[in-house]
This record gives C-alpha cells, sequence and structure tokens, in this order.
C-alpha cells in the first residue's frame, strides 16, 4: 500500500481500477528539474501524471531547493510536518551544512551522523526515509491533510485446501484521500545515487 501511495501513478477509473497516488496529486509547491510536465488539474476529465524531467536532467537535493518547497507549502496555508525521502537523499539532508554548528549530547561509543529534525524558518520537519517512495523525489507532507480512504475494509477470506494447507486471501480497496493538495510539496527529479 505504501509503495503505490508514494509513486507518481494516474488514476484508473474503469477496469482495474488504480488510485491516484501522492505524486501524481502535488500540483501547486513543485521545484521540479528542466523537462518536466505538471500534468493535468486532478479536477478534469483527463489527467496526465506530472512527467519526469531525463536523466541528463536530475539534480542533487540541496537546502536551497527544500527551503523553496518548504516556504511555498507555508504560504499556501500549511505546514509540512514530515519530509519523506528515499535513502540516497535521507543522507544528503543529514549533510546540508546546518548541521555543522550542531552541538549535541551523545552517550560514549556513539557517532552521530544522521539528522531526524530539519527545522525550517515555518516549523520543524520529521525526516523519515522511505524504502517505497521514489528516490528522485522529496515529498513534504502535511499529515493532517492525507488520508487512506478505505472503500472496503480490510477481509480475509479462506479458500478452499489443498492437502494439510489451509490457503487465505486478503482482499482490501482503499485510495488515497487528499484533502487539501497545496498542503503538500515536492522536490522532484532528483539525483538517485
Amino acid at each position: 500500500m505504501e509503495f503505490i501511495m508514494t509513486q507518481n501513478q494516474t488514476p484508473v477509473v474503469s477496469g482495474t481500477r488504480a488510485l491516484k497516488s501522492l505524486e501524481d496529486w502535488i500540483r501547486t509547491n513543485t521545484s521540479r528539474g528542466t523537462g518536466t510536465t505538471t500534468g493535468t488539474d486532478p479536477g478534469t476529465a483527463t489527467t496526465a501524471t506530472p512527467g519526469d524531467a531525463g536523466d541528463s536532467d536530475l539534480r542533487t537535493l540541496t537546502e536551497t531547493i527544500l527551503k523553496d518547497v518548504i516556504q511555498q507549502v507555508y504560504s499556501s496555508g500549511s505546514e509540512a510536518k514530515v519530509l519523506m525521502v528515499g535513502p540516497v537523499n535521507k543522507q544528503r539532508v543529514s549533510d546540508f551544512s546546518g548541521r555543522a554548528s550542531a552541538r549535541e549530547n551523545v552517550s560514549i561509543g556513539t557517532i552521530q551522523g544522521a539528522a531526524s529534525l530539519y527545522a525550517s524558518d515555518f516549523g520543524d520537519m520529521t525526516i523519515i526515509p522511505s524504502r517505497f517512495s521514489r528516490e528522485r523525489s522529496a515529498i513534504a507532507i502535511d499529515p493532517e491533510y492525507a488520508a487512506i480512504g478505505y472503500l472496503r475494509e480490510f477481509d480475509l477470506v479462506e479458500l478452499a485446501r489443498t492437502g494439510d494447507a489451509s490457503k487465505r486471501m486478503l482482499t482490501v480497496e482503499y485510495t488515497l484521500e487528499m484533502r487539501n493538495e497545496s498542503a503538500m510539496g515536492i522536490a522532484a527529479d532528483l539525483i538517485t545515487s
């Protein structure tokens, strides 16, 4: 579920249904590389997923890019409380220059080399590494404005036995409920290695 919800997926409403993913929702507060498209508004009859920059147009996540996205989210009336990044960009955030002057009390034998909180001009953000989100995107989230909407709750269905093996099927229908798209922001088209 987390993998699907954090990708850049356009919804499919007929046949095999597919939810509108987090990256596909975010259109207001963005910082994208050269050669990208923003897609179409989710309220239109036909929607298009935001296009990715080509590999030659990817850029390194910098504090300047992150500050720009956080400021956009704040100016839109929200305060991002979570920054979700992939493993490579988690390490880049931990290397931001603001860490150079940090002073921390740590126990003997502990090396502090990571940042878990980013204190911006517009509020503190918890930095969460995600192995499921796309490495090429850093997403600023206000969790108050996104939720999982269940069309059909989790259900465990017993299937026919095969010998001694009991079989079960897990079913669920859900979607990503975006309560306010402008409460989120994205720094897209980031270098992934």
